[in-house]
């Protein structure tokens, strides 16, 4: 009788040590940290000309794998349409102005309609659209997703920087788009929040140059 409940005991006890090894080992490793997924609202604005629709953006929001407390890494996906109605085939340049009239002198493209997607990240700064209207005061310079899908952003607290992520031409009418999946965005030295919003702009050169934006729901990346 007593050597049975010896026997029970010393199960008890082993299954009580395999439970502490468990236990210490997973406080030695570090519990995981998870990724967030933000799904965000779809967007259609209607411009001169242009009718520009946003569908299936998402958002994964991960640690930085340099585990600084001042560092994150955001997933990005998203599909930008641009229904174009109305461009001047071809090139004609942010000069070309109507007749015996001055250009309209105000293109960001190389002389011929575009549609371009990407975001605005910031750090401890809230991206709403008082701030856009204002020129977002601190920003610094538009940077673009290299080749490899990737980009590497160094922000300070109160800075702003334009990402393009995607761009077409428009040389005539028609219907374009635009679609990125998983275009990943590291952003270090922001130890404070930071956020991001995407945007949407189409410019259409010519006689009556024109530029439609449009902007996503701003979303938090840690």
């Amino acid at each position: 009788m007593n050597s049975f409940r010896t026997d029970k005991c010393g199960l008890r006890a082993a299954g009580l040590g395999a439970a502490a090894a468990v236990a210490m080992g997973l406080s030695s490793t570090g519990a995981a940290h998870a990724d967030t997924f933000v799904p965000l609202p779809d967007g259609q604005r209607v411009g001169p000309g242009v009718t520009i629709t946003r569908t299936g953006e998402h958002a994964v929001i991960s640690p930085s794998l340099s585990a600084n407390g001042a560092g994150r890494v955001a997933w990005l996906s998203g599909i930008v349409a641009a229904e174009v109605t109305a461009t001047p085939e071809g090139t004609a340049g942010p000069n070309n102005g109507a007749t015996n009239a001055p250009g309209t002198n105000n293109s960001s493209t190389h002389g011929i309609s575009r549609v371009s997607a990407g975001y605005i990240v910031g750090c401890q700064v809230s991206i709403g659209e008082d701030a856009i209207s204002a020129g977002v005061s601190g920003s610094v310079s538009l940077n673009s997703v290299g080749a490899g899908g990737s980009l590497g952003l160094k922000l300070g607290p109160g800075q702003v920087a334009f990402v393009g992520v995607e761009g077409k031409d428009i040389p005539k009418a028609g219907t374009y788009s635009l679609e990125y999946r998983d275009v990943e965005l590291q952003i270090q030295g922001c130890a404070g929040y930071a956020q991001a919003r995407s945007y949407a702009v189409v410019e259409i050169v010519g006689d009556n140059y024109s530029k439609t934006s449009l902007y996503g729901q701003p979303f938090s990346i840690g």
